[in-house]
């Protein structure tokens, strides 16, 4: 059976850069209509990657970190356009080019000047960074195009206040007592309370649940459908810069994210009174440090709580 002409998307990343990424997939769909579209991404995003309605296909890849897989396991011909949608190069496009595509589009790289492609900014938002990649080969992109349909399944907590305390990263990670003072004052008020955590956080999450026993607790990392459709079906979610935070933008969930040591104009919730970034200004922190950036921990449980009893849609249970 021959194969039909295909476009290979590297995004290599967790949850919430393929949801910022979701923009440029739908613009790649667009453009490439009769193509089959392939996500080079981990194989635990497949369900994820189905939601977007732009992907056909994952294609397992990762590596550690924030890293450039070392080598694609691509079957059949080559791919008759390469996108990087993954990083700035040059070895995500070393990467790619190893696989013959007919067309590769990237940022340029010194490293690679081969590759004719626009000019890397780094000091700009992650969704409108691939949509303008894109524009400079033609493709029309719109980086509000993020919304996902309402998941299939029912909450398992519907209309609860969805608050999440982990993070790859100790440098995004909000001190945990914070997170159990702002989840005791929410159940004070009233309202019903789920805490989420994913693998290897249980000890996280004891720390803010095991004094408070009417706290709904989701261990372990929930599949996806799942995961999506508590979200989806909540009152609000409070997190920090994670995956969590984009897919509740993906679904339309009133959030409150904690930001720092990355400023939300770079990974940011849309503007409008559905998402609240809180962010105290300050000198760019290591994304990837060993303790809670300082900026992060200028936000205290008053800020939480005020943005939440502040917002039309969450303030009241």
């Amino acid at each position: 059976m021959p194969w039909a002409p295909r476009v290979l998307v590297l995004r290599a990343l967790g949850l919430g850069d393929l949801l910022t990424g979701v923009p440029a997939l739908r613009a790649l769909r667009r453009a490439f209509p009769g193509h089959e579209t392939v996500l080079a991404a981990p194989a635990q995003l497949a369900e994820a990657a189905a939601a977007t309605g732009a992907v056909d296909t994952l294609l397992p890849a990762s590596a550690p970190g924030r890293a450039v897989p070392v080598r694609l396991e691509w079957p059949g011909p080559p791919p008759e356009v390469a996108v990087d949608l993954h990083g700035k190069g040059p070895s995500s496009h070393l990467l790619l080019r190893r696989l013959r595509p007919g067309r590769l589009l990237a940022f340029a790289h010194p490293g690679t000047p081969e590759v004719a492609g626009p000019e890397w900014i780094a000091d700009e938002h992650e969704r409108a960074r691939w949509c303008r990649l894109l524009e400079w080969y033609g493709i029309p992109a719109d980086p509000g195009d993020l919304r996902l349909p309402a998941p299939p399944d029912p909450s398992p907590a519907p209309g609860a206040i969805v608050v999440h305390p982990g993070a790859d990263s100790p440098a995004r990670r909000w001190p945990a007592e914070r997170y159990a003072a702002v989840v005791r004052e929410l159940l004070r008020r009233g309202h019903r309370v789920a805490l989420t955590g994913g693998p290897g956080e249980d000890e996280l999450l004891d720390r803010i649940a095991a004094p408070v026993p009417e706290l709904e607790v989701f261990r372990g990392g929930l599949p996806y459908g799942r995961l999506a459709a508590l979200i989806a079906g909540a009152a609000g979610v409070v997190s920090g810069d994670t995956g969590i935070a984009h897919l509740a933008v993906a679904y339309g969930t009133p959030s409150v994210t904690l930001f720092g040591p990355v400023s939300p104009r770079l990974w940011g919730p849309p503007e409008g009174t559905r998402h609240v970034a809180l962010w105290h200004p300050g000198p760019p922190g290591d994304p990837h440090g060993r303790e809670p950036d300082p900026q992060l921990l200028r936000i205290r449980p008053a800020d939480v709580l005020k943005a939440l009893s502040d917002h039309p849609e969450v303030s009241r249970p």
